[in-house]
């Protein structure tokens, strides 16, 4: 294999490494956040496996920072483990400083680099000395047999494994292409491969040698699994792989002779003697797709919605029947695969919701604040377009939650209430949307105050703050520059954070509600569509040229009659069904119109006001493009779309018109 061939795996492997090595980093941290609340033994094991698994990946890779960094970890929760080490708040700290690195680490792997951060070193130093505090206990994971390795394990030599009776044993022989530039890696991925169809009793060579990079082109995996030797050679196999051989052992496991059956480790696994199924499969289900492949496919997509409406106007404008036909099929086709796409597309709120209890541990320790913190509602789904904008905003609500929303533990029991201030984060579908809710128990917004403010800052007079509803203050919170905090902090007070968090969710197509009780709670609702790729709006013209409105944006058209157009204060307004509705003629974005005969009425949450029209030319399907980067964003633009006939239109973004 030439040098270049070398490089080329060696990037292929990178980037299955840095996915692999993000999701032991989440586990990781999410282990070490459970452990901080009292010892949880499936916390450790969560930990050491992951640490354990990054360090030898690290190892195969030759990224040496990121392998001594979780080798030093490794050693300090092996003390927990075995009791020679209490975990307390100033070793979290540590930990989760180690995490903070390490995840660096990982995103300069991504980038080319080799992991190598200046903060590593005194970070192991720190590590060393709390890991030399007691002396290691003689008893544990050191006295397991060196052979035996329990199911998905961290590498370390465990107790046996638990046999279940009336399972098969096999023998997986896998033979490793010569030319794998990285044999340890492929080994350790067929091994996680079959763990995950049964439990793993032996491999030779053994999981901490194949840690250390001692592997040859031969593997051997012993597993015992119902799922079949047929899902079996499928599972090992893949690049790299030269052949695979699957033997189902007569001796499910060597017991000693002295031992009987109720003092071994073999148990019962059923409590009524079934016959063995050696036909049972299990297929492989789920599989690695990287993003930008995903991005381009959806890409694809997106243009076969295109030119399926150009051809359905073909086929119309020149009454080909079979034509005709042949479009129908076609169009059933990309629905399909249009709606499997998106489907695909849509990733579980989990996703980002497992990053924010870090975030509560560390404001609520920098506040001196106790905070229980809850999240509901983590397996609803969102697209990934809508996915990649909401961290920021939810990340902004959770930090005013904290510093702004809860009292202190003394005040809040001075209060009456419990030490512990409560912060939920919830999801749900309703209907067409996605909605997110954050909510805190603590002081609620003094709405008084915020006047006050916004008298002070010069934003209004004291009339026009006075002459203000409760809602229309809560609104003077999302202007840039305005905050309340008597002093700026590292996380607030600088009036930086909900004017960001309303562009970042209206950017989304979404809205931001405020509800909030004086001394008891705020809840901040985000309302999220589930996907912006594809929507159906309504094509219209408005003084000769075609615009599209979304159509969940639409209450109704009706008949206007510009007699009833009434001239208030510095707009105008009709009276349509005992509803005074203002009037928006769209003057800056298409001219100025000439008589219209049609009103068009949009909403958005309770507002709504009537758009003058030429013509609706009927609802379409369509793709939604964001705008250039060079050209930037424009008011009441959301994005543009391609028609079927060619034309460039806009589709205007009601959430910013109404």
């Amino acid at each position: 294999m030439d040098r270049e061939d070398c490089l080329s795996e060696f990037e292929a492997y990178r980037g299955l490494f840095v996915a692999e090595s993000r999701e032991n980093h989440e586990n990781m941290v999410k282990g070490l956040l459970v452990l901080e609340q009292g010892v949880d033994d499936n916390a450790i094991d969560e930990i050491f496996r992951a640490v354990h698994t990054l360090k030898g990946a690290s190892a195969s890779m030759g990224f040496d920072e990121p392998e001594h960094l979780c080798h030093s970890m490794e050693d300090i929760f092996q003390n927990i483990r075995n009791g020679s080490l209490q975990i307390s708040s100033d070793l979290t700290d540590l930990l989760l400083s180690a995490a903070d690195v390490i995840e660096n680490m990982i995103d300069d792997i991504e980038g080319g680099g080799d992991g190598a951060n200046a903060e590593a070193a005194p970070l192991i130093t720190s590590l060393k000395r709390w890991a030399s505090l007691k002396p290691s206990s003689s008893q544990g994971a050191a006295s397991a047999p060196a052979t035996i390795l329990e199911a998905g394990s961290s590498g370390e030599p465990e107790d046996s494994p638990e046999i279940l009776e009336g399972v098969p044993v096999y023998s997986v022989q896998v033979t490793l292409k010569e030319e794998c530039l990285m044999k340890d890696i492929r080994a350790l991925l067929v091994i996680q491969s079959l763990e995950a169809f049964g439990t793993i009793i032996e491999t030779t060579p053994s999981r901490a040698a194949i840690d250390d990079g001692d592997c040859g082109v031969d593997l051997m995996v012993v597993v015992q699994s119902d799922a079949g030797s047929d899902s079996l050679k499928v599972a090992a196999e893949g690049p790299d792989v030269q052949s695979v051989q699957v033997v189902e052992q007569e001796i499910p496991l060597a017991v000693p002779a002295s031992s009987d059956t109720s003092d071994s480790t073999v148990k019962k696994g059923r409590e009524e003697e079934e016959p063995k199924t050696h036909e049972k499969n299990r297929e492989i289900k789920n599989l690695r797709v990287d993003i930008q492949q995903l991005d381009h496919m959806m890409n694809l997509v997106e243009d076969l919605v295109i030119n399926r409406g150009r051809m359905k106007q073909i086929a119309e404008q020149y009454k080909i029947k079979e034509m005709d036909e042949a479009i129908s099929v076609v169009e059933r086709s990309v629905s399909e695969l249009q709606n499997l796409m998106m489907n695909i597309r849509m990733i579980p709120l989990q996703q980002i919701f497992n990053r924010f209890p870090r975030v509560v541990r560390d404001v609520a320790k920098y506040d001196g604040k106790e905070v229980e913190f809850l999240m509901e509602g983590g397996e609803t789904e969102l697209d990934r377009s809508v996915m990649d904008g909401l961290s920021d905003p939810l990340l902004h609500l959770i930090r005013n939650a904290i510093n702004h929303g809860l009292e202190s533990p003394e005040t809040r029991e001075r209060l009456g209430k419990e030490r512990v201030g409560t912060v939920r984060l919830s999801a749900r579908r309703d209907r067409d949307n996605v909605i997110i809710e954050l909510t805190d128990d603590g002081a609620g917004i003094d709405v008084e105050r915020v006047r006050s403010k916004a008298v002070q800052k010069g934003l209004m007079t004291r009339d026009a703050a006075d002459a203000l509803t409760e809602d229309e203050v809560i609104n003077i919170l999302f202007q840039p520059g305005f905050s309340t905090a008597e002093k700026i902090t590292d996380i607030s007070g600088r009036g930086v954070g909900l004017d960001v968090v309303k562009s970042a969710i209206e950017s989304l197509k979404g809205s931001v509600n405020v509800k909030t009780v004086l001394g008891k709670m705020t809840r901040f609702e985000l309302v999220l569509p589930p996907t912006m790729a594809i929507v159906q709006v309504m094509i219209v013209r408005i003084n000769g040229r075609r615009c599209a409105i979304p159509i969940n944006s639409i209450v109704e058209v009706a008949t206007l009659d510009m007699k009833s157009v009434h001239q208030i204060g510095s707009g105008e307004a009709i009276l349509l069904r005992d509803e005074v509705l203002p009037i928006y003629w769209l003057d800056e974005m298409f001219g100025k119109p000439g008589n219209s005969d049609i009103v068009l009425v949009i909403q958005y949450l309770e507002k709504k006001c009537g758009i003058p029209l030429d013509t609706v030319e009927g609802q379409q399907e369509v793709v939604v493009k964001p705008l250039s980067r060079l050209i930037g964003s424009s008011r009441g633009v959301s994005g543009i779309t391609i028609l079927g006939d060619g034309d460039v239109v806009p589709v205007l973004d009601v959430n910013t018109m109404v």
